[in-house]
């Protein structure tokens, strides 16, 4: 027999480190998330705020996160499936009302730490580029983007997210490049073009399309706006209302509905023993029986 020689010998496999479980999944990219959570040692215990933002098929999840040892504390959230009671019900994932999310946990946080009243941000969404400027007593809330494992092509959804915060008063480390409307020649924001997604001006000219060339199409695509009466020169006016209810009242509250009183069962119930004992009882008594029975055609012969 041939010599072979082993290339992953026991010590190879002493040292094996097996990687981290989030890793294992493609859940985490831990080469950002250490550059994210690094603190300088000279500011001890200063937790360190990330402006997380993650899209799920029917909802948009924007957190402001800090790490700690023991694990992420969450300070404050907003989700895309609070907007209906501002207003809006359709379209819940779009660059629209992403923009409408980062808007409300930013204002959302501020009111808890209390500084909303110090630093309003940006009143009217211009699609321009905006900064919070520190104010004489207390400094802006300052976080980090936290896009995890989103491309970050220009136009993407997470900047919408981005830009909410941002009108919203909160200090996060930008650059306009990513914003829809960057024209890539002339490395300039187009501002005209990034309000025209903040507003679903986007939405609306391919809703206007669709009527003119696939009315079908339209009929089945924008059903949800059919039912609520929602058409393509309605949609800005619709998102400055929402706005408008964001900056009123940011505050959470919590779900009116009523947890079930009898939970669903997906699967058999678990027999006792003398419920077993009895159910095999029967099943050979039942087998008994069938064999003890003579055949009735035989009997008619």
């Amino acid at each position: 027999m041939a010599y072979i020689k082993a290339q992953k010998s026991k010590a190879y496999f002493k040292r094996y480190q097996v990687k981290f479980k989030r890793r294992r999944e493609g859940k985490t990219d831990y080469r950002a998330r250490i550059r994210l959570i690094n603190q300088d040692k000279n500011k001890y215990n200063t937790p360190k705020h990330r402006f997380v933002v993650r899209f799920t098929n029917k909802d948009i999840i924007a957190q402001i996160v800090s790490a700690s040892i023991a694990g992420d504390i969450v300070l404050a959230a907003a989700y895309a499936h609070e907007l209906p009671r501002y207003g809006l019900e359709v379209g819940l994932t779009n660059y629209a009302a992403a923009y409408c999310t980062g808007l409300l946990l930013a204002r959302r946080v501020l009111k808890l730490l209390e500084l909303d009243e110090e630093y309003e941000g940006n009143v009217e969404a211009t699609g321009e580029d905006y900064s919070v400027e520190p104010a004489e007593s207390r400094r802006p809330f300052r976080a980090l983007l936290d896009v995890g494992l989103i491309k970050t092509t220009t136009g993407n959804r997470v900047f919408g997210a981005l830009k909410g915060a941002l009108d919203g008063g909160l200090d996060i480390p930008h650059s306009d490049k990513r914003f829809a409307g960057f024209d890539k020649d002339k490395k300039v924001l187009d501002p005209e073009v990034h309000r025209k997604y903040i507003f679903g001006g986007h939405v609306a000219s391919y809703m206007k399309t669709l009527m003119e060339d696939e009315p079908e199409k339209y009929q089945s695509h924008f059903s949800d706006y059919i039912k609520r009466g929602l058409e393509p020169d309605g949609l800005e006016e619709l998102y400055k209302k929402v706005h408008a209810a964001i900056r009123a009242d940011p505050s959470l509250k919590k779900s009116e509905k009523q947890p079930p009183k009898e939970h669903k069962r997906y699967n058999l119930k678990k027999l006792t023993y003398e419920e077993r004992k009895a159910k095999l009882v029967a099943r050979v008594q039942a087998l008994n029986s069938a064999a003890d029975c003579p055949d009735g055609d035989e009997d008619d012969d």
